[in-house]
């Protein structure tokens, strides 16, 4: 790429201070398909000085002005999608059917959200005695990560456009390439210089700069739990404002009413799904104990009847996980579930036979996992479904919300009413009931060690203004 050792700083392409260069490495041979720089304390100062020299023209910008900027974005993207979804492909080996419908479709959706949003929303108005202003909070430091990268980029991006901050996004060193084709986007549409900025770099490096930075108010990660922690205490001394969307070990309650050969497979796909890369992944499948041998036989078959190949194939289903890092951290849980007793169902240690070159795992389905098992506590990251049997409805309730975690949560149930009912219970920021589609219009975030704060369409705009109450102002 033509600009994958520089970055996007006051509206220009420019190279790095820092001197550091790393390989990003294609999941799916190992090889290194590009060449990033990484940034340093220097970069990170250029742009949030860029960032805040551009902050009073923008947040004092109009609705109109913003949703024009906006549009032309959503313009260009739609043209570049294609250039978006085999960046997203060769950076983390997603499959390309699924980069273009769902990894490159996610910003779109998020992007056509937010001005739909940006139209009607009420950014001042009276309520009783008092006038309410809703304001940009400021500058913005925004670390993303790899396994979603555009959806979390847009996801963070177009509500701070549209509230009026400037921002500094620091994307995954592990999967920067389609931040690089995000930020060119931006640059084609015109965004006004000083309002984008984009620094690579790594966590301890430019992410922990910006996190501690007096002049950013605001510092919105989607990472780790650990991440997140981190820089949660680095913000702490300038008081700035935290949001997180971290980590999850998300339940789905089979009830016993549900028809468990669609319940299964339903489960099994969308845990399999991303190749086990995304933070509300249903991990823990909780069904009735009597069940348990028929689930374990249902999520076999489905296992079974996934394609896993090439992420350049366009009827692959399942590709590689995204590194060496990654693929070593799942193979020790997957050894550790081994050790600990639960049943190997399908799945297993190593490489899929066929894909002994990239970072494959063999996708994995454990059965009669306790609640107390590494597998059924632990966030594993990767295509590894563990299932768990439960005696009665009060147990899996408890089991589901017997975890740090709260991001989300899964019900399935031949009685909508029924379905409803354990919903409410479960101790989640978003809790899918029968499988019903995603949309960029729910709130995005967890409870717990989950996070903090929402994501998406209106709740994520929210969370980038600050509010002003002004008394006595009617004379």
């Amino acid at each position: 790429m033509s600009h994958a050792l520089e970055f996007y700083i006051n509206g220009h392409w420019v190279a790095p201070h820092g001197a550091t260069r790393i390989d990003v490495i294609n999941p799916a041979n190992e090889q290194p398909c590009a060449r990033i720089a990484l940034g340093d304390d220097i970069d990170v100062e250029r742009a949030v000085s860029a960032a805040k020299a551009a902050f009073a023209a923008w947040s004092g910008s109009s609705r109109e002005e913003r949703l024009t900027v906006l549009e032309r974005i959503l313009a260009v993207y739609k043209r570049r999608s294609e250039n978006m979804a085999q960046a997203i492909s060769l950076e983390m080996g997603s499959p390309i059917a699924r980069a273009r419908d769902s990894q490159s479709w996610a910003g779109l959706a998020h992007l056509e959200e937010m001005i739909k949003v940006l139209r009607d929303f009420s950014f001042e108005g009276p309520e009783g005695d008092v006038y309410i202003t809703r304001e940009a909070v400021g500058v913005c430091g925004l670390i993303t990560p790899w396994n979603w990268p555009m959806n979390q980029i847009m996801c963070k991006v177009a509500p701070a456009l549209a509230a009026g901050c400037t921002m500094v996004l620091k994307p995954s060193e592990v999967a920067p390439l389609s931040a690089l084709v995000f930020a060119e986007i931006l640059h084609e549409a015109g965004v006004p210089a000083g309002v984008f900025n984009l620094v690579n770099g790594d966590g301890p490096g430019v992410g922990a700069t910006l996190a501690a930075h007096p002049d950013i108010a605001m510092i919105s990660i989607t990472g780790s739990t650990r991440a997140g922690s981190a820089v949660a205490k680095l913000a702490a001394d300038t008081v700035k404002r935290v949001h997180q969307e971290l980590g999850g070990k998300s339940a789905n309650i089979i009830l016993p009413d549900a028809d468990l050969a669609e319940a299964v497979q339903r489960g099994v796909r969308g845990c399999l799904s991303n190749s086990g890369q995304s933070c509300d992944a249903p991990t823990r499948m909780l069904v009735p104990r009597a069940q348990m041998k028929e689930a374990m036989a249902l999520a076999a078959q489905t296992v079974s009847s996934l394609r896993m190949g090439s992420p350049a194939d366009e009827d692959t289903q399942l590709g590689p996980v995204v590194s060496k890092i990654q693929y070593d951290r799942i193979q020790a849980l997957i050894a550790r579930g081994i050790d600990d007793g639960a049943t190997l169902v399908i799945g297993g240690l190593g490489k899929p036979e066929g894909l002994e070159t990239g970072y494959y795992v063999r996708p994995t389905v454990f059965g009669e996992v306790s609640p107390d098992m590494a597998i059924a506590r632990e966030e594993i990251f990767g295509p590894v479904l563990s299932i768990i049997a439960y005696d009665d409805e009060e147990e899996a309730v408890h089991i589901a919300n017997d975890t740090v975690y709260g991001l989300a949560a899964y019900v399935q149930s031949g009685d909508l009413a029924h379905a409803r009912k354990v919903a409410r219970r479960l101790r989640a920021g978003n809790v899918n009931i029968n499988g019903a589609d995603w949309t960029v219009a729910a709130p995005f975030g967890g409870f717990g060690q989950s996070g903090n704060g929402r994501e998406c369409s209106i709740w994520g705009l929210h969370d980038f203004l600050e509010i002003r109450a002004l008394i006595g102002y009617g004379g």
